[in-house]
């Protein structure tokens, strides 16, 4: 970890004039999208990427106060089915994606041009057009906001995991010991609260971007009008002869890569596993008859619940 912090710190130190210009540029690209709720999409040019993990420590600084502080020792679930997931002693962990790190990079050696080379990917949630998370939450927790944000409150989630499952990256990640459900059913409700990337929409909605934005050195990504930023994509992969994923999966999602070798290469070639989400082909989850017929079911019982969250919340905080 000393060696990783040394690294970071070295690098900061000798791009903050490249940071600064970088961030002024993005602003301006981002200004159009901060109006009126429009839908906001990111493009991020993967062969820009050089790794050096500003990102992920300016997003680990700036949703500090959004991190959960667990209650311990946790209470014993009953029946034993659901398992205690606690990073609290594992905070700095940026090898993955974490209740704590929402935000990581994925590595890939590969082939380009016959010489390999290493490739680095920012990985995070993937913002979907029609998120399986927000349409699936039984408690409402999971909500999309106008410009196509999607986030997880806190104060009602349960813990249950549902997001996760539904989610064909399974990027959502729970920290037992914290939320709601230790208020209600210690004992027998959810187990702790769900995190995961929210696009720093609070930063958004005083008209700033995302701090990953707003620090990386190589202006990797670019934040605007999701219209936009598809044009971009195009125009960037047609004259790179590179790849877009995320225009089409799962319907479609607001993060859009640009690669310059194909996306199932790339897929081979990174790390996969709990907290290191894949780059495969994704069908539209929201399109299944199963899950849009549960949807329908769901909508107004996860309404209800929500409403009961935060008035049992209010009425806590109130004694």
């Amino acid at each position: 970890m000393v060696q990783k912090l040394s690294r970071r710190l070295f690098l900061k130190a000798g791009i903050t004039a490249a940071c600064s210009v970088a961030a002024t540029s993005s602003v301006a690209k981002a200004a159009k999208a901060m109006d009126k709720g429009e839908p906001i999409a990111t493009m991020l040019d993967i062969s820009k990427c050089i790794g050096c993990e500003e990102c992920v420590y300016a997003c680990k600084e700036v949703n500090a106060k959004k991190q959960p502080e667990p209650k311990k020792p946790f209470p014993k679930m009953y029946p034993n089915r659901v398992p205690v997931e606690d990073w609290s002693e594992k905070r700095e962990v940026t090898e993955q994606l974490t209740p704590y790190t929402w935000l990581y990079i994925q590595s890939a050696t590969v082939k380009i041009f016959g010489k390999n080379q290493q490739l680095t990917i920012p990985r995070r949630c993937m913002h979907c057009i029609n998120p399986p998370c927000v349409k699936l939450c039984p408690w409402g927790a999971a909500k999309q906001l106008d410009n196509e944000i999607s986030r997880i409150d806190d104060d009602i989630c349960l813990g249950g995991s549902k997001c996760k499952e539904v989610c064909p990256w399974s990027i959502p990640q729970r920290q037992t010991g914290v939320g709601l459900y230790l208020n209600l059913m210690p004992a027998f409700a959810g187990n702790g609260v769900m995190y995961k990337c929210d696009r720093c929409y609070d930063r958004i909605a005083d008209g700033k971007i995302p701090a990953c934005i707003e620090v990386c050195p190589e202006d990797v990504q670019t934040i605007g009008p999701r219209n936009k930023i598809l044009e971009q994509a195009h125009k960037l992969a047609k004259e790179t002869n590179g790849y877009i994923y995320g225009e089409n999966e799962n319907g479609g999602t607001n993060t859009i890569y640009v690669s310059p070798i194909p996306f199932d290469q790339l897929n081979k070639a990174i790390e996969k596993g709990e907290g290191k989400p894949h780059l495969n082909k994704v069908k539209d989850m929201m399109s299944l008859g199963n899950n849009l017929a549960l949807a329908m079911l769901i909508a107004p019982i996860a309404g209800a619940a929500a409403a009961f969250g935060k008035f049992y919340k209010m009425t806590k905080e109130e004694k």
